[in-house]
């Protein structure tokens, strides 16, 4: 069985750049206000999910490993 992650936006941190749309548009979604939010909260790994994140340029989504929390992306130093 493959990871589950659970994905969070900062909704304090999200500009409303809307490129976690554009990458992972069945992941991501702008609400009224155009501020970015998960599909679901916890989902199965994936590299679009994992790009969308890594593309926000202010970094407002985190992704965690749901069985240990572990982070993924942005990863702990």
């Amino acid at each position: 069985m493959g990871d589950r992650w659970r994905v969070e936006v900062d909704r304090g941190v999200c500009i409303a750049a809307g490129m976690c749309v554009g990458t992972a548009p069945e992941a991501f979604r702008l609400d009224g206000a155009r501020q970015s939010h998960p599909v679901a909260e916890v989902t199965d790994a994936s590299e679009d999910i994992l790009a969308a994140a890594e593309s926000c340029p202010v970094e407002a989504i985190s992704i965690r490993l749901t069985e240990s929390d572990e982070a993924v992306f942005p990863p702990d130093d």
